[in-house]
């Protein structure tokens, strides 16, 4: 397999047979998830996607990256959640945090619609300014707040500075296959169109074409990214938790939770994992955080948060544990040279590469929080690659359903997202929510 958990930072947290005390409760989620039977199985299309999707559309997406590539200077990829979370993260890991300053001969990438910040929005015109520009809205109802006001202004943006005609070219829908506001213009104006699949949501949506037309423009390899899932979609069926690394994580977070460890906090050791945390941290947050029930995902990059929040790993309250992602061979690497006047004691490094400091840094942290009290989980991922990456997103996808299951909610809905969209909807005086204003307003002393 890909990936490989490191089980053995959890010595003195949790005995072997508490997990083994959680094999029926894996076996009986995994036959939910396999069967269809659990709770929202009618959005678990993600399951079977490495192999079944959709290989026209797939032709289609790599044909479009490769023109936007072409005539491009910068693409804007419009959407929130996991119509923006999931794009963003795979860039920036394969690519690079800074791929908009280091790119040549292709397009910058830049998201929009993920606020509703004026300052964003207008500094992304700015930056338009006399460049050739793509777009690309990702929405499934098109009726999202903030992707909506986003690409009302950039549409707009494009047909006065290209013409109508033009802006047709250069504007990518993905939305829903036959419905709603966004395909109903799509069609009307003629604009290229991707699926936003019925039975995948979207924080599982990353390996669809909500995810890959982004990352393809990007230059990131696409069959690879979709390889390394449908290795992990064959590899991780074993329903035997000391046989499947992707079981025995779900049931070793859900062990943890039973013992009063209420918070999972992510740790990378390489900031270009910053945002696949953040993708993570949905995934996790939304697909669990119901019925007063589930962890709360967070995440650090050390050694960097180690000078702010480590103080508080090894000597603070105990309600956490750490998971860390650890990429054994880094995308590049370098060697440190000697100071002939050492001036900053550090000779005896000489010759040590980075990476191996990084490792250290790991290992020494590791022990060091386990003495203070707090269980870790440490997940290696062989390279930062495509195949590999691949492998982990579906592995991450398969431990939260398989996770959530265990833990008795519906890991597939979002019921308390829609509470923020109706009090907003009701004080911008939507048509509709007059009563509910008059409410709001008196709660808020107005």
């Amino acid at each position: 397999m890909a990936i490989s958990l490191d089980t053995r930072y959890l010595d003195g947290f949790v005995r072997d047979h508490e997990l083994g005390a959680l094999q029926a409760q894996v076996t009986a989620a995994h036959e939910m998830l396999h069967n269809k039977t659990g709770l929202g199985n009618d959005f678990l299309g993600w399951v079977t996607l490495p192999t079944d999707y959709d290989k026209e559309e797939f032709a289609r997406i790599k044909a479009a990256a490769a023109r936007i590539r072409e005539n491009t200077d910068v693409f804007i990829a419009i959407g929130i959640g996991g119509s923006y979370l999931g794009a963003r993260a795979v860039i920036d890991f394969l690519k690079s945090p800074q791929y908009n300053l280091t790119v040549k001969n292709a397009p910058q990438v830049f998201f929009a619609g993920n606020t509703i910040s004026p300052a964003a929005l207008t500094e992304l015109l700015d930056l338009c300014e006399g460049k050739r520009v793509s777009i690309n809205v990702i929405s499934k109802s098109g009726t999202t707040t903030e992707p909506a006001i986003a690409f009302r202004v950039l549409r707009d943006y494009l047909v006065k500075t290209v013409g109508e005609e033009e802006a047709r070219k250069r504007i990518f829908v993905t939305t829903d296959k036959a419905r709603g506001t966004l395909k109903g213009l799509a069609d009307r104006e003629g604009y290229e169109t991707f699926v936003v699949p019925d039975d995948v949501g979207g924080r599982f949506s990353v390996l669809t074409a909500v995810g890959l037309l982004p990352i393809a423009v990007a230059g990131c390899d696409i069959d690879a990214l979709m390889k390394g899932a449908r290795a992990a979609q064959d590899e991780l069926c074993d329903t035997a938790i000391e046989n499947n690394p992707c079981y025995r994580y779900a049931a070793a977070r859900q062990c943890l939770l039973r013992k009063g460890r209420a918070v999972e906090l992510m740790v990378s050791y390489e900031p270009a994992y910053a945002m696949m945390s953040e993708w993570w941290k949905q995934l996790y947050g939304e697909s669990e955080g119901k019925d007063g029930k589930g962890l709360f995902p967070a995440s650090v990059v050390f050694s960097t948060d180690l000078h702010s929040l480590g103080q508080f790993v090894q000597d603070g309250s105990n309600i956490l544990f750490e998971t860390v992602v650890m990429i054994d061979r880094p995308a590049r690497d370098m060697v440190i040279e000697e100071d002939p006047e050492n001036v900053d004691g550090l000779n005896f490094l000489t010759g040590s590469t980075m990476d191996y400091v990084n490792k250290k840094a790991f290992e020494g942290t590791v022990l060091a929080h386990t003495d203070g009290g707090t269980p870790n989980l440490v997940i290696h991922v062989p390279s930062a690659c495509e195949e590999e990456l691949g492998y982990l997103i579906y592995f991450f996808e398969k431990a939260c359903a398989i996770s959530g299951y265990m833990l008795g909610v519906n890991p597939f809905d979002q019921p308390g997202v829609e509470s923020y969209k109706k009090n907003m909807f009701a004080l911008l005086g939507k048509p509709g929510y007059e009563d509910a204003r008059a409410a709001l307003e008196a709660r808020l002393g107005r």
